[in-house]
């Protein structure tokens, strides 16, 4: 049988509230899903008739050179197929033999800062140019949405409906729970979790999921790895419960109301500003505790003024702009006492100039913060985007070392919807 053509995408991520609290089950963050989304298309490889291969075949073609040939095998003692984590799942419930494929990447523009972009007339997608290991990224959260994406479209493609099917609550939970191995696996560690939930749910109140829930899953290719994974996938028998908590109707935008999201050209080392501030949080508990404490009651406090606002229809946003400023007053305070730039001032002069902006009602340093983006919330007018637009082009921001960064608006809001499959015919030659 020659299995169909599938496409899944998946949005990006903007962690609005909940920086470093998100890695603790005590506290939430309010993640916002990003109407740029990564996608991935699957076909069926080509063989010559009695030719039979074990190969996956993936590309990114918007990238210099950028093919990638996968072989794979079955491991012994019930070990899965060895390359991925992916393939062991679905080996166990079509059994041994996975046809062959090919696999084709593609990401909406805003995910990369374009040097010299050359369009193809026919695509919304760009031709970068350049190797991938040159492209820079604009931190929209493109590995959480290509795991999930990848995940997904090979899912559809592979396993029939009554095996899996991606618009059923338990068919997203059991991506999300493959999604949220495999993201980890690429990473080496056991993430928070907040980036790949909202590519599978979009925007969302999430609170993490226990480690323990992947702490305890054996190597690729090791002995039982593969039913091993389809337990926890599934949640079967003891200690394979996900505990996450993701509600969709903690967030809300209300109408009038848009995200805009602008990269910096000078990044910040993320991994090492954590570090900072856990060890900051240990050393300093007591401290660090209320600042954890007071913080998650003024992230909860703006949620619900969204929700009010979307509910009520008011357009007076006086409440919403105190509520985001109370937040990066507390930021602030946060940065002072560990010694990490979460909000440095250079963003501090950025933010207070946008609010200053007729019409936008504030913003953050997202995520982890430092010098790489800020999120605003602005009134959904095209002047306002305008004026802003004036203000950024005009901007430059100091990184860290001293280096001067451009200010550019991404094209990109926010987005409720998550993960979902996709029209095949809207890539045109990119995929064939």
């Amino acid at each position: 049988m020659v299995l169909p053509q599938k496409t899944a995408s998946a949005p990006g991520k903007v962690l609005l509230t909940g920086g470093y609290l998100v890695l603790d089950r005590d506290y939430t963050g309010l993640v916002f899903g990003l109407d740029a989304r990564i996608h991935v298309h699957v076909k069926p490889l080509s063989t010559s008739s009695g030719v039979t291969l074990s190969e996956i075949i993936v590309k990114s073609p918007q990238f210099v050179a950028a093919t990638w040939d996968y072989g794979y095998r079955l491991a012994e003692c019930d070990g899965g197929f060895e390359v991925t984590q992916l393939r062991a799942y679905i080996s166990t419930l079509v059994g041994p033999h996975i046809e062959p494929a090919v696999t084709t990447i593609l990401a909406d523009n805003d995910y990369y800062s374009q040097l010299h972009p050359e369009a193809r007339s026919e695509s919304k997608f760009i031709d970068f140019g350049v190797p991938l290991w040159e492209a820079h990224k604009t931190g929209l959260g493109s590995s959480a949405a290509l795991v999930t994406a990848f995940t997904a479209a090979l899912l559809v493609h592979y396993l029939p409906l009554d095996l899996f099917a991606l618009n059923t609550d338990v068919g997203k939970r059991r991506l999300h729970n493959l999604a949220q191995a495999a993201h980890c696996a690429a990473q080496g560690k056991v993430g928070s979790g907040f980036d790949v939930a909202s590519a599978v749910y979009g925007s969302c109140r999430y609170r993490r999921f226990s480690p323990s829930v992947l702490q305890s899953l054996v190597e690729p290719g090791s002995s039982h790895f593969s039913t091993q994974l389809k337990c926890i996938v599934e949640e079967e028998g003891d200690g394979h419960k996900w505990d996450m908590e993701i509600s969709k109707s903690a967030v809300r935008v209300p109408k009038g109301i848009r995200l805009v999201m602008c990269d910096v050209s000078c990044g910040s080392q993320t991994p090492g500003m954590v570090k900072k501030v856990l060890a900051w949080r240990q050393a300093k508990q007591d401290e660090a505790s209320d600042i954890w404490e007071t913080l998650q009651g003024r992230n909860e406090e703006l949620a619900v003024e969204l929700v009010r606002l979307a509910e009520t229809g008011d357009k007076t946003y006086q409440g919403l702009r105190k509520s985001i400023e109370n937040v990066r007053a507390l930021i602030r305070e946060m940065s002072e006492l560990s010694g990490v730039p979460i909000e440095p001032a250079s963003q501090t002069k950025l933010l207070d100039a946008c609010s200053e902006v007729p019409g936008v009602i504030g913003g953050v340093v997202p995520g982890a913060g430092g010098f790489d983006a800020v999120a605003l919330l602005v009134e959904d007018k095209e002047e306002v985007v305008q004026e802003l637009q004036r203000l950024l082009d005009e901007w430059q921001v100091s990184g860290l070392a001293g280096d001067a960064g451009r200010v550019r608006m991404l094209g990109v809001r926010e987005e409720m919807e998550g993960v979902r499959t996709e029209d095949a015919t809207m890539y045109g030659s990119w995929v064939e």
